[in-house]
């Protein structure tokens, strides 16, 4: 069989996604507090084939720009609001057969017995369809709402996340595989001989285990991941079996793709042993006129100075001293700005306005939106895919279910045709959808 494209329906437990517009769009039915608003996605991906659904996560509301959560919370910013979601995968795994699951937990403000326990759980009532979404957080607000003056340094919050990995893995692999029995008529519940202790001690963590939940059917969790920076890539390329990326254009694909595995293989793993996923922003339409209105009907409901106040607390930065007119070279020559902040503004093009890159982020965050037929974006994807530019696609929605479903019915039969994507799932579990290595034996 030829290389086959993956597919991985992205989404927020609230009512912003990367498009600060999806609560406010008129073809959006329902609303994030309701478990059906999920369920539907839920149910067209997996029947349009999605390897997983997955959530990213965000713990606290940012007072970045200017101090205040004000504007964040009376407009819909992009943490203003949002639901655990764990719960959601697991009122999910009820909906769905085999689509995988996926949600993001923090290295920063949990510890790894949490994230252990969570996600060996999601998998055991999945049947080994979870996936775990690696992040270390990103700003002051999400440390103090959790008893921290400051959010812990970059480097070090991955110092701090490969470790809890380690942990993390050592307690998912403490139950070997016929460890538990459940034998009903000689009483014997688990093998201890099968069972290994856990003793770390290091520089962040001291854990006595072992977990108290079996081995998982995937063996442990799939390892998600999205970090851009020099340091994020270098501890993806270590751990992670999945990678989400934004980039505007295929030649910014095609480098990071090929910067991952040859990072992936200086860490001793084979260079397909970590997808590399990149977001899209599809609007579809019977012609590229009628896709063409519905992208400039969903951006015109998008308030760019959300745009900003989502850049702000990304960047964990106050952008409001700053004019509108100024260029991101000027704003990040600015004494104001953090190193780390400034070379993240300057990716974004120098002679980029400010008010420029709030309208972007306003209705897709940077992902780039495509418009078409469901057949001319089948061809996007089908040469970005075939190029280099990934191993697969994040679908981001404008509105919800509507986005996943006109996907689904216009532009995966069309990568079917062209032999690119899988026209039935031919495993149970996330990892067999990836291609990944079986971590059962």
């Amino acid at each position: 069989m030829s290389r086959q494209i993956h597919l991985s329906a992205f989404l927020l437990s609230g009512p912003v996604v990367h498009s600060h517009a999806v609560w406010r769009h008129p073809e959006t039915v329902g609303n994030y507090l309701d478990p059906e608003y999920y369920a539907r996605v839920a149910k067209v991906v997996e029947e349009g084939l999605f390897d997983f659904l997955f959530f990213a996560d965000r713990l606290a509301v940012g007072d970045q720009m200017g101090g205040s959560r004000e504007f964040a919370l009376r407009y819909g910013a992009q943490d203003a609001t949002r639901l655990d979601p764990l719960p959601i995968l697991s009122y999910l795994v009820g909906k769905t057969t085999k689509l995988g699951l996926g949600a993001t937990r923090s290295t920063t403000y949990y510890e790894p017995a949490h994230i252990a326990r969570e996600f060996a759980t999601l998998d055991h009532l999945s049947k080994g369809r979870a996936a775990w979404n690696i992040v270390t957080s990103m700003n002051d607000s999400e440390g103090r709402l959790f008893g921290k003056d400051k959010h812990l340094e970059h480097d070090l919050r991955y110092d701090r996340a490969d470790e809890f990995v380690e942990v993390a893995l050592k307690l998912w692999n403490s139950w070997g595989k016929d460890a538990l029995k459940l034998d009903r008529e000689s009483g014997v519940l688990a093998d201890p001989e099968l069972i290994r202790s856990v003793q770390h001690q290091g520089e962040w963590f001291k854990v006595e285990g072992p977990l108290n939940i079996p081995r998982t059917p995937q063996g442990r969790p799939v390892l998600i991941q999205a970090g851009s920076s020099g340091r994020g890539r270098r501890f993806g390329a270590r751990w992670a079996e999945a990678i989400f990326t934004i980039h505007s254009h295929l030649a910014a694909m095609r480098a990071f793709r090929d910067d991952v595995r040859a990072q992936v293989v200086q860490q001793g793993r084979a260079a397909d042993s970590c997808k590399v996923l990149t977001a899209v922003m599809p609007f579809i339409g019977g012609s590229e006129a009628e896709a063409r209105a519905k992208r400039d009907k969903h951006n015109a409901l998008a308030r760019p100075e959300l745009g900003l106040v989502t850049l702000a607390s990304q960047l964990n930065v106050d952008l409001s001293p700053f004019p509108l007119s100024a260029t991101l070279a000027e704003i990040a020559q600015s004494p104001l700005i953090p190193r780390a902040a400034a070379e993240k503004l300057l990716m974004q093009g120098p002679e980029t306005t400010l008010e420029q890159l709030g309208r972007i982020f306003a209705s897709s965050v940077r992902v780039p939106q495509l418009v078409g037929t469901g057949a001319q974006i089948a061809d996007q994807l089908a040469e970005l895919f075939e190029q280099g530019g990934c191993d697969g696609f994040v679908i981001s929605p404008g509105y919800l279910p509507g986005s996943f479903t006109e996907f689904v019915e216009s532009v995966i039969p069309h990568l079917q045709r062209k032999g690119l994507f899988r026209t039935a799932y031919e495993g149970t579990t996330l990892r067999e959808h990836l291609g990944l290595a079986d971590l059962t034996r």
